[in-house]
């Protein structure tokens, strides 16, 4: 434990409420269904995938591995065929290539991986259609999981399209039910894309639009960088977090726009040593921490800063949310430099 760690620890306090003291840091482990059995070894792959040298990266397309992409054939088993192989490989491309719309189901990409693995996405991936469309033995609850990976990219110029709109319509949404209330019905809605226990990640140059719920979900992940992102959905679009972060240290959001329906980016418990710089947030409901302290639970989150960024035409600015009952404490906080306009709650 460091010197800082254990004056943090020395000076920690809990009580039924929020307050802005020091706190040592909780790790709260997330919970998700098990993921699929490991593969099996994958032999080296064949001259045709690999590069002009040994220093190359190898490059798997996922058209060479069967994936049509029209945007109504099920790639899924190419993106997994692929995926095995890239994993299993040192030093490799996952090409989602230019020109092609690839429709996924929900859909557990597991780890560990060798080093220096990148899924560049060129083109377009999306999930089916809708609650009606979803297999009834999938998850409603995500789409992409990536689980146990370290040392991967996520980048490219393409766009991952979460077709969220006949989710939103749900009736047990708030904003479908009459006078604002919900109605009773199946709720869950899947998360686009979620890192779970995973680390050494960056994401980068994406357009991510019309998530079902959240755009990107980190849970328990350490070591993050984010950069480059545009993440849409419309302002009336309901949990549409742009991303979303819980039990996760060491990350960092810069040079990105995110227009949405909720939090721009929310800092959920067990969060440390977060940096968020340059992002701009129009609509949305600002940056948040929270919200904590769910079912009477105990959390902390610390070392959070924000600055040089942008929030406009959103009902909050910056603020931390809290649950009534619950304990624990946020500590070492700092907004720096943040430019509002048309926010109704600037500072909560």
């Amino acid at each position: 434990m460091s010197f800082c760690q254990l004056l943090l620890f020395l000076f920690s306090i809990s009580s039924s409420s929020f307050v802005s003291i020091q706190s040592r840091e909780l790790h709260i482990v997330s919970q998700i269904s098990l993921p699929p059995m490991p593969v099996p070894e994958i032999p080296a792959a064949s001259p045709s995938y690999n590069g002009e040298s040994p220093k190359t990266p190898a490059v798997f397309n996922v058209l060479s591995f069967g994936a049509v992409g029209d945007g109504a054939a099920d790639d899924t088993q190419a993106f997994k065929l692929a995926w095995d192989m890239a994993c299993h490989n040192d030093s490799a491309v996952l090409l989602v290539p230019n020109g092609y719309s690839f429709m996924l189901q929900s859909t557990i990409f597991t780890g560990p991986c060798k080093n220096n693995l990148e899924l560049r996405i060129d083109g377009t991936i999306m999930p089916p259609d809708g609650p009606d469309s979803w297999p009834r033995n999938s998850s409603k609850r995500q789409w992409l999981v990536f689980y146990r990976i370290n040392g991967m990219s996520m980048q490219g110029g393409g766009l991952i399209d979460g077709r969220g709109e006949k989710w939103w319509n749900l009736p047990c949404k708030p904003h479908k039910g009459i006078s604002g209330t919900t109605q009773r019905g199946p709720c869950d809605s899947p998360v686009a894309i979620r890192f779970f226990m995973s680390s050494n990640l960056t994401v980068k140059g994406l357009q991510i639009r019309n998530s079902p719920q959240f755009h990107f979900r980190f849970d328990a992940c350490h070591d993050v960088h984010v950069e480059s992102l545009s993440i849409k959905a419309p302002a009336q679009s309901p949990n549409t977090d742009g991303i979303h972060i819980e039990n996760t240290n060491n990350v960092q959001i810069y040079n990105s726009v995110i227009s949405n329906g909720d939090d721009c980016v929310s800092i959920g418990a067990g969060c440390f040593n977060v940096d968020i710089k340059n992002v701009t947030c129009s609509p949305s409901h600002g940056i948040s921490i929270g919200s904590l302290g769910f079912h009477n639970s105990r959390a902390c989150v610390s070392n959070i800063s924000v600055s040089d960024s942008v929030i406009k035409k959103s009902d909050n600015g910056l603020r931390i949310k809290t649950w009534q009952g619950g304990s624990g404490s946020v500590s070492n906080v700092a907004f720096h430099n943040i430019h509002m306009d048309a926010v109704r709650n600037p500072i909560i």
